[in-house]
C-alpha cells in the first residue's frame, strides 16, 4: 500500500491505518489522479471489478468503463465544480464484468489534494427507493380506482347505519342510548378512515404555482410550535437563495407538517427535551433516471427535517412510507404514505435516514424552470 501510494504521488499520513479504513468500506472505492489513472483501490473495488489492486493500479478509468459511461461525466463534473456529484440508478459495466449492474455513484474532489477524485459505487440504495416511489404507475392507478369505488360504496351504507342509530336513540333507555351513541361514533371513525384512503386515489393534476419553500416551512414551524407545547425547541438553517418550487402550497404544507408532527411525537415519546431542525440546501449534483425512460431529471432542492427523538428502527426504515406501517401504538400508518404520494406527485422523492441521535427525513424536489429566480446554471453552488 505504501509503495503504491508513493509511486502514484499520493501521500497519506498513517498510510497503513488509511489502507485498513478504506478496505473496511463495504462499497467499491477508487481514487483517480488528474489523468484518470487509478491511484488507489479498496478490497470491495477489487471484488467489483474482478481484478487485484496491483492490476487496477496499472489502468485508467477508461479501461474499466466505456467512454460514454455516466461515471466519466460525473468525474469531470466533480473536477469542474470542486464538489460532490451524485448519480442514482446508473448502469456500470465493463468487458471484465460481462454485463451492466445498476448502482448509485458518488464522486468527490479531495479537499486537501484537489488533483485527486474519489469515486464510490453503491449498489441499488437510492435507486431502490426511487423504484418504490416512482414505478408501477399504471398498477397504482388501477388499485387507486378500485379504492375510490370501494370508498364510495362503503360510505353510503355507513350513512344509513348512522342515520338509523340517530333515529333510534331518543326512544331508547339510558344504557341502550349509550350503545346507539357508540354506533354513531364508530361509523364516524370508519368514515374518517375512508376519507383518508380516498386521498390516495386522487390522481387529478395538481394546481401548481411558484412556491417559496421557506414560506411553507415558516408556516409549518408556527403550527408545530403551537401544537407541541413545551419539551422541544425548533430552529432552522436555510439557504436563502433557493429558487421557487412549482407546486401546490397547501399540499407542501401538509407534507412538512406531517414530518414535523412525527418529529415532535418522537421527541415527546423519548422523554427528553429534544430539538427539531429545518434545513434547506441546493444540491446541484443530485440526478436520477425516470424509470421506464432514458430521461434524467435534476432534484436540486433539498429540504430536511431532523429530530433528536428515539429514531426509527433500521428494519422498519425501508417500508416506512408504505400504508399501514407505523411505530405508534394505535397509529394508522397513513401519514407518511400520504407524504410519499404528495412528494411523488410533485416529481420529487422522500427518504428516511437514521442519525447518531434521532431521524432525518429528506425531501428532494425539482426547481421551477424559466423563472428569474432560477440559478443561471444547475452547477452553480449557493
Amino acid at each position: 500500500m505504501n509503495g503504491n501510494l508513493r509511486d502514484k504521488g499520493l501521500s497519506l499520513s498513517g498510510a497503513p491505518l488509511a489502507k485498513a479504513v478504506v478496505d473496511a468500506l463495504p462499497n467499491p472505492l477508487i481514487v483517480l489522479d488528474e489523468d484518470d489513472h487509478i491511484c488507489l483501490a479498496n478490497v470491495a473495488a477489487e471484488n467489483y471489478f474482478q481484478a487485484s489492486s496491483n492490476v487496477l493500479l496499472r489502468h485508467k478509468l477508461g479501461d474499466l468503463v466505456p467512454f460514454s459511461s455516466p461515471v466519466v461525466g460525473a468525474v469531470a463534473q466533480a473536477r469542474s465544480t470542486s464538489g460532490v456529484v451524485n448519480e442514482y440508478a446508473i448502469a456500470v459495466g465493463t468487458p471484465r464484468l460481462g454485463g451492466e449492474r445498476l448502482v448509485d455513484l458518488q464522486t468527490a474532489v479531495m479537499a486537501e489534494q484537489p488533483r485527486y477524485v474519489i469515486v464510490m459505487l453503491m449498489e441499488r440504495s437510492m435507486a431502490h427507493k426511487i423504484d418504490r416511489q416512482l414505478t408501477s404507475r399504471g398498477a397504482a392507478r388501477s388499485v387507486s380506482g378500485m379504492a375510490s369505488m370501494l370508498a364510495h360504496e362503503i360510505k353510503n351504507p355507513l350513512a344509513g347505519i348512522r342515520g338509523a342509530a340517530q333515529l333510534l336513540e331518543p326512544a331508547l333507555g339510558s344504557e341502550d342510548r349509550a350503545l346507539a351513541r357508540l354506533i354513531c361514533d364508530e361509523t364516524d371513525r370508519i368514515r374518517d378512515l375512508v376519507d383518508q384512503m380516498e386521498v390516495f386515489s386522487d390522481e387529478r393534476p395538481l394546481d401548481r404555482k411558484p412556491v417559496n419553500i421557506h414560506a411553507v416551512l415558516e408556516r409549518v414551524k408556527q403550527l408545530t410550535v403551537a401544537g407541541m407545547g413545551t419539551g422541544a425547541t425548533v430552529r432552522e438553517d436555510y439557504d436563502p437563495s433557493l429558487p421557487p418550487v412549482l407546486g401546490n402550497k397547501d399540499q407542501l404544507v401538509q407534507v412538512f407538517l406531517n414530518l414535523a408532527k412525527n418529529a415532535a411525537e418522537a421527541i415527546q415519546s423519548s422523554g427528553d427535551a429534544g430539538e427539531i431542525i429545518f434545513t434547506t440546501a441546493f444540491r446541484p449534483g443530485i440526478r436520477l433516471t425516470v424509470p421506464g425512460t432514458s430521461e434524467r431529471i435534476t432534484l436540486p432542492l433539498e429540504v430536511c427535517i431532523h429530530d433528536t427523538g428515539g429514531g426509527v428502527v433500521e428494519e422498519l426504515r425501508p417500508n416506512i412510507f408504505d400504508p399501514f406501517v407505523t411505530t405508534k401504538p394505535g397509529g394508522r400508518g397513513l401519514g407518511l404514505a400520504l407524504v410519499a404520494k404528495i412528494v411523488r406527485d410533485h416529481g420529487g422523492i422522500v427518504e428516511c435516514m437514521g442519525r447518531e441521535r434521532g431521524t432525518t427525513f429528506r425531501v428532494l424536489l425539482p426547481m421551477l424552470r424559466g423563472s428569474a429566480a432560477v440559478r443561471e446554471s444547475e452547477g452553480d453552488t449557493p
